[in-house]
């Protein structure tokens, strides 16, 4: 059973929340004010000192001739350029086939049969963290999968949603291994760096320490929170008329050789996709680096055709695919089910893309982070100032490299200045990165999440989806901020090869 007082508090959450229109009509709403905000900035002269490229930065006009040019002009460029869109479309044609081909109901029927239901999820979110060493990848796969899971296993899916989502989003920072994040946050880092100390370097594997602890404490927090808050709070599930749920009986002796022969082709592309990424010259590696980035790369692609050829391999053995037309068919139902997501990346792309026009974003980092340097805090509450504005600001601009680029060249020097070392301050900004994702309304993957959800509770609303993933959000943030502070109380480095905290300032 859930706390009362808890709630009672989210219950409050819920109605202020859906007070708010649908996720559309919000991001309509949200560019009007950005363009109201626009005109009254823009009048006053607000003006910010770039802190990296020492450039003024002023708000923009967005009633401005110019800006309503652009808007007009390129509104067809601003929907098909919004990063996400052709990314969900392409892996949903994929998907689409493996789910109704009945693959990944086979598939979660024999890990329902052999998972124990207190970890499923555990699971769920540890899957999750670890999907961000395929990138953006996590956020297309894993909610749907789990929520499919969680209804077979008799559980509320929008649970599965919403634990996967904590996952994917509030842990994206985190993993066992080294991911693409790793060296493009230390690059900026050691750049802002090396205003204080041309000589420093900062490595890749700066806060490796750190964000490997912190996969089991977010997967053991999050199962807690889905299972003592989330699920109690969300109540029974019962389909809606109507509703296509994958099937998970795979006891039958023809979906048993159908798993099989799939099993067995998944070895082969696993065999070819190594080939193709593994030796010097491989096809999948940078012909003049030879780095593995043409990988990641591809890997929307990989997956796509891989998901498409395993569900055509387990539908031609199972029975339910007999022609290429039946396949054609189930990925046009699954487009079909997009629409609403559609519609609201079309509104939600705009509304971003004003936002950048205007530079308020910018403004208000710079702003914000002037008024926390100028405060005198100690080490341990400017860290802890510095995660809950990163968390604020997370709100408005969710591309972690965007904003590190932006406010590590003021907070990396000046907490150099007090014996901290570049290290704890990236790993300071990378625990207030991480918390508020799942609630920023500006997430470009939010409404693939929500319609997720839809699709199992039609009346499933945006407030109800806040108020379901506040509890995570406070869970990350606390689990982050306390191990952060346990590292610097410590004095231990958050990865290896890092200087310590001296907590003194040189001189």
């Amino acid at each position: 059973m859930t706390n009362r007082k808890s709630g009672d508090f989210l219950d409050l959450v819920e109605r202020l929340a859906n007070r708010v229109p649908g996720v559309a009509q919000v991001f309509l709403w949200l560019s009007l004010v950005v363009v109201i905000a626009s005109v009254v900035v823009s009048l006053a002269g607000a003006e910010a000192i770039h802190p990296a490229t020492g450039e003024a930065i002023r708000a923009k006009n967005l009633l401005g001739a110019e800006h309503i040019r652009r808007l007009l002009t390129e509104m067809p460029k601003t929907f098909t350029d919004f990063p996400p869109l052709g990314t969900v479309l392409t892996i949903m044609l994929g998907i689409g086939i493996a789910d109704r081909s009945g693959l990944i109901g086979a598939a979660v029927g024999g890990f329902i049969q052999r998972a124990p239901a207190r970890l499923l999820p555990f699971a769920v979110v540890f899957a999750g963290i670890m999907s961000s060493i395929a990138a953006d990848a996590g956020f297309l796969i894993i909610p749907p999968l789990a929520a499919a899971i969680y209804a077979a296993a008799g559980r509320h899916p929008v649970a599965g949603v919403a634990a996967a989502y904590a996952g994917v989003s509030g842990g994206y920072s985190a993993n066992l291994l080294i991911t693409s994040l790793d060296p493009l946050l230390a690059g900026l880092t050691q750049a802002a760096a090396q205003i204080m100390d041309p000589a420093l370097e900062v490595l890749a594997t700066a806060n490796w320490f750190m964000m490997a602890a912190l996969v089991p404490l977010l997967s053991i927090g999050g199962a807690f929170v889905s299972t003592r808050i989330v699920e109690p709070r969300l109540g029974q599930w019962t389909a809606p008329s109507g509703f296509e749920a994958p099937g998970v009986d795979c006891a039958s002796v023809r979906e048993r050789r159908a798993l099989r022969r799939t099993g067995w082709v998944a070895v082969a592309l696993l065999a070819i996709i190594l080939a193709l990424t593994l030796p010097e010259n491989a096809v999948l590696r940078d012909p003049e680096t030879g780095s593995s980035a043409p990988f990641f790369q591809a890997i929307i692609a990989i997956l796509t055709l891989s998901l498409g050829l395993l569900g055509l391999t387990y539908g031609y053995a199972a029975g339910t695919i007999r022609s290429s037309g039946d396949a054609v068919k189930m990925a046009e139902r699954t487009v079909s089910d997009m629409a609403l997501y559609i519609v609201i990346v079309f509104v939600a792309a705009h509304f971003i893309a004003l936002f950048t026009w205007s530079n308020l974003g910018v403004l208000i980092a710079i702003g914000g982070g002037t008024l926390l340097q100028a405060s005198g805090l100690g080490p341990g509450p400017l860290l802890v100032a510095l995660i809950l504005f990163c968390g604020l600001i997370n709100l408005f601009i969710t591309s972690a490299s965007a904003k590190w680029a932006l406010l590590a060249p003021i907070f990396v020097p000046m907490f150099m200045l007090v014996g901290l070392p570049p290290e704890l301050t990236q790993g300071a900004y990378r625990v207030g990165d991480s918390f508020t994702n799942i609630l920023a309304p500006t997430m470009v993957y939010l409404p693939l999440v929500l319609a997720v959800a839809v699709r199992y509770v039609p009346s499933f609303t945006l407030g109800r989806m806040i108020a379901t993933m506040v509890p995570y959000a406070m869970m990350i943030f606390c689990i982050g901020t306390l191990l952060l502070l346990g590292f610097l109380a410590l004095n231990l480095p958050l990865g290896p090869g890092q200087a310590l905290a001296s907590l003194q300032a040189p001189g």
